[in-house]
């Protein structure tokens, strides 16, 4: 033990990363169905690390926090901002009723146990991981006229409380928003979260990174010509005014000749067609026989992305635009897939097309500069994030949550986790609107998400559990208890009204919902890596920001009614 304490006060952070590998590893053990999961693994751990005493600065505990809650505020943006109105009625009554069967919990409790003020505060934030509560609790204390001693006694109590249950406060909200909810709904976080994506797609087929069509809608064959003799090009290309084909080569007498729409065909001619397959089946039997590889034949073809930048296009439907680039403009270029903020459009002819919408083409090099200029712009890929506007991000939304608005004597402030998220919402949503800048590739997100938090929450156990298992042995196992009761019983009632009452029948958006309406960072964390995609997050986004709000105010709630 010793050897070890000394090895971590010369490394802190090999106890960090040493709680992370080991978490990880018991996160993924199976108890029959229960899994606790890399983040609550990794709490675990990081609380028996602990005990052999390891000072970790708090100032990186804030960084990994910021770093996670900035991502995931980026990577949903476009979708929240979409999400906003009548439809979040449900997430804002949800945070309301945790806020209030919280307050109702933490005062039940102790009055039965004779608890006085301070020591209800301190477990109203430790059991609620609101560590806000201290303050505006402590603040309130101060202003009862009690002596300076017992001003003293309660204010340290509140400290007490909180060192007592914080730990289980992170751990009872993940056990409930990834392990009860799911028994509750009879449905699996990721079988929902898929199926909630695929609802927002309206049906459009979207594939994932890997998967590709059997039978690809867009397809290039080679054809030698016998039945199409004495046809022009455009006659060929325009057979099917619905669905039409491009000739992109043509080889005569073994040498190549220039395409263009007069251009005759003649038997023996061998030509490269490209197209949807519904017109290439249409056209095979006027061309003739498919021919395997001819040399010199090959073409290789381009699948772009495209910002819609020109004012030509905004608001106007996909047939409108279809007619208005009808000819030479659209030629040898099909559109593969429309959308806007991450969302995929349907391909009808009445989805109307706004500026700022990602045009997916596919077609030759030269037509796909072509339209792409006319269009607007090619919007490059790239794997380096830009830490220009990552970096600005940050500093708006922790300055953000520097700033303070007062009600009464009551301070209420986002702090930075509620700084960083909005920015994150608000640089996301900005990015998908002007993508020629803020780049930050997938894989860059994920890390960010990934390692923040799992970080944050080592962090924490490593700070707080040789301070939280000692004040148990010193106050007994009782205050330990309530603080159990406090973390899981409004999560519980919270859970019961959302699925009977408010009807969320949503496994995942509903975990998401439940987890913000706690403030539960951990919880949110082990949601989202279940789903494996972003869909909790639009609902954690709206009730987290809630929940900052409404659970600060039970601190001075719990002063005045305990």
């Amino acid at each position: 033990m010793e050897s070890l304490h000394a090895l971590f006060a010369k490394s802190p952070e090999i106890a960090l990363f040493l709680s992370l590998a080991i978490g990880y590893y018991v996160g993924k053990i199976k108890f029959g169905k229960f899994q606790l999961g890399g983040v609550a693994g990794s709490l675990l751990v990081a609380v028996l690390v602990s005990q052999v005493g390891v000072h970790v600065d708090p100032g990186v505990k804030a960084v990994l926090f910021a770093l996670f809650i900035y991502a995931v505020g980026y990577e949903s943006g476009p979708q929240f901002f979409n999400s906003l109105g009548k439809q979040s009625i449900r997430e804002i009554i949800l945070a309301v009723v945790l806020a209030v069967t919280a307050l109702a919990t933490v005062v039940i409790m102790a009055k039965i146990f004779g608890l006085d003020k301070g020591l209800a505060a301190g477990v109203a934030a430790g059991g609620l991981t609101q560590s806000a509560i201290i303050g505006t609790a402590s603040d309130a204390i101060a202003k009862l006229g009690l002596a300076a001693d017992e001003v003293t006694r309660l204010q340290g109590n509140v400290a007490v409380g909180y060192a007592v249950t914080y730990v289980f406060g992170s751990f009872g909200a993940i056990i409930v928003c990834v392990n009860i909810l799911p028994r509750l709904m009879g449905r699996s976080i990721k079988e929902d979260a898929v199926k909630a994506e695929a609802a927002m797609q309206q049906g459009v087929q979207v594939l994932a990174p890997g998967q590709q069509l059997a039978a690809p809608d867009l397809t290039g064959r080679i054809y030698q010509i016998t039945q199409a003799g004495n046809k022009t090009v455009l006659a060929l290309e325009q057979a099917n005014p619905q669905v039409t084909i491009t000739i992109e080569r043509v080889q005569r007498n073994k040498q190549f000749i220039e395409v263009t729409p007069e251009l005759v065909l003649e038997t023996n001619d061998i030509v490269l067609v490209v197209g949807r397959r519904e017109a290439m089946v249409d056209v095979a039997t006027e061309l003739g026989k498919e021919l395997y590889a001819v040399e010199g034949m090959e073409l290789t073809m381009q699948r772009k992305d495209i910002a819609l930048t020109n004012k030509a296009f905004h608001n106007k439907s996909v047939g409108e635009i279809r007619a208005q680039t009808a000819g030479d403009v659209s030629h040898g270029i099909y559109v593969v897939q429309i959308s806007r903020m991450g969302k995929v459009l349907p391909m009808l002819a009445d989805t109307i097309v706004q500026l700022g919408d990602v045009i997916t083409i596919y077609g030759s090099e030269q037509d796909v500069k072509r339209v792409a200029g006319i269009a607007g712009y090619v919007i490059v890929p790239s794997e380096k994030t830009d830490f220009v506007y990552m970096g600005a991000g940050l500093v708006v939304g922790l300055a953000v949550g520097l700033l303070t608005a007062k009600i009464g004597s009551i301070p209420l402030t986002l702090g930075s986790g509620g700084g960083a998220l909005l920015s994150g919402l608000l640089f996301g949503w900005y990015r998908s609107k002007h993508q020629s800048l803020g780049a930050m590739p997938a894989g860059a997100v994920q890390i960010l998400k990934d390692l923040g938090l799992a970080g944050f929450v080592t962090v924490v156990g490593l700070s707080s559990g040789l301070q939280a298992v000692q004040t148990v042995k010193e106050h007994g196992i009782s205050l330990f208890l309530i603080g159990v009761v406090v973390t899981i019983l409004p999560l519980i009632l919270t859970m019961l009204i959302g699925r009977y009452v408010l009807r969320y029948d949503n496994t995942a958006i509903f975990a998401g919902a439940l987890s913000g309406s706690r403030s539960a960072n951990p919880a949110f964390g082990e949601v989202l890596d279940k789903a494996e995609n972003a869909i909790p997050t639009v609902p954690f986004a709206i009730t987290y920001a809630l929940a900052n709000v409404f659970l600060t105010l039970l601190g001075p709630l719990v002063v005045a009614l305990v």
